[in-house]
């Protein structure tokens, strides 16, 4: 005769009552299921589409290097080093200064550099230099000045491509980072890889456009914004994003408050200039693909090429505002 325990006994009643429940969820009611039995497959089970996508980083880098030309020439009015010969590459700029000692103390210096900034996390500057001559410089992206060019056409790119799959509503898509340049998506499910390809090789359309209070000439459209508010916005197209040359999260300095940091490129400095000085007062819509991303209002003429978007973020819708504007004017991906 075998004698338990009143702990053992109690143990095996417990067992007992588990292994009850799990039996008694084959037979529940698949309209009304305690708990939900879901087992989700992969490719290799359910068949779908495998993209392997890889990131052109050269028109950025292009576009990069021309958004330094007025400020390293403002920095050399500013500083009293006369220059000449100033031209334009595809990836560097050259000239001849009178003074490339004093050049290189103000190009790299860590103390208010607005033309070359210092990357801590690489300990080293964005832009480097080299002497052609006795004279004569080139000017050109740090081996780390392209790393963080690259990682973050890299981070946008994931961007575009996570916003348009979530456009096709296909369900748990994989969407990593495979390399430097290179991004895998997998789409359980979905086996029309040529849709998916025009998808993602679609420009992001971005677009500055004021929010207008009555029809004007150019006409005017209702777009909901993502918080879900309702705007008649202008179709006239003040700037696109291919004007934007880079957008960033930052706080301002007098109330702590998350903002967006925006660059524009010498035509939409002159754009952006005109639209904000005489429209004072009223806002300016951001239009991402169709969508209102942001609409804030112009509290002055923003005519430098630098802007602020304000609107009571927090920092992680800061940072977001940032990846959209960034995207919309991307076209690297292939």
């Amino acid at each position: 005769m075998l004698n338990f325990s009143k702990i053992n006994i109690l143990i095996i009643y417990f067992l007992f009552f588990i292994i009850s429940i799990f039996s008694l969820l084959n037979f529940q009611n698949k309209d009304n299921q305690i708990i939900e039995k879901k087992i989700n497959l992969g490719l290799d089970l359910q068949g779908g589409s495998y993209l392997l996508l890889e990131i052109n980083s050269d028109n950025l880098i292009e576009e990069k290097i021309q958004s330094k030309v007025i400020p390293i020439k403002k920095l050399l009015k500013d500083n009293d080093i006369n220059y000449n010969n100033f031209k334009i590459n595809s990836k560097s700029l050259s000239l001849s200064l009178d003074n490339i000692e004093k050049f290189d103390l103000l190009f790299n210096s860590r103390k208010n550099n607005l033309v070359n900034p210092y990357l801590d996390n690489y300990r080293s500057y964005e832009l480097g230099y080299k002497k052609i001559s006795n004279k004569e410089i080139e000017i050109f992206f740090s081996k780390f000045g392209l790393l963080t060019i690259n990682n973050s056409a890299l981070k946008q790119s994931i961007e575009i491509v996570r916003r348009r799959i979530d456009d096709v509503g296909t369900k748990e898509p994989t969407i990593l980072q495979r390399g430097e340049k290179r991004i895998l998506v997998e789409l359980p499910g979905l086996k029309d890889p040529e849709r998916i390809k025009a998808l993602l090789g679609k420009t992001a359309q971005l677009n500055f456009r004021l929010v207008s209070e009555n029809n004007n000439e150019f006409g005017v459209e209702e777009l909901i914004s993502e918080n879900g508010e309702k705007l008649n916005i202008s179709k006239r197209i003040i700037m696109s994003g291919e004007n934007l040359i880079d957008a960033q999260p930052s706080i301002q300095n007098q109330n702590n408050e998350p903002t967006v940091s925006f660059t524009l490129d010498r035509l939409g400095s002159q754009k952006f200039g005109r639209a904000t000085t005489d429209n004072v007062g009223k806002r300016l819509a951001i239009v991402l693909d169709g969508e209102i991303v942001s609409a804030p209002n112009i509290n002055e003429p923003i005519t430098s090429g630098n802007g602020m978007i304000s609107g009571n973020f927090t920092f992680q819708e800061a940072t977001d505002l940032s990846l959209l504007l960034r995207s919309g004017h991307y076209r690297h991906l292939y």
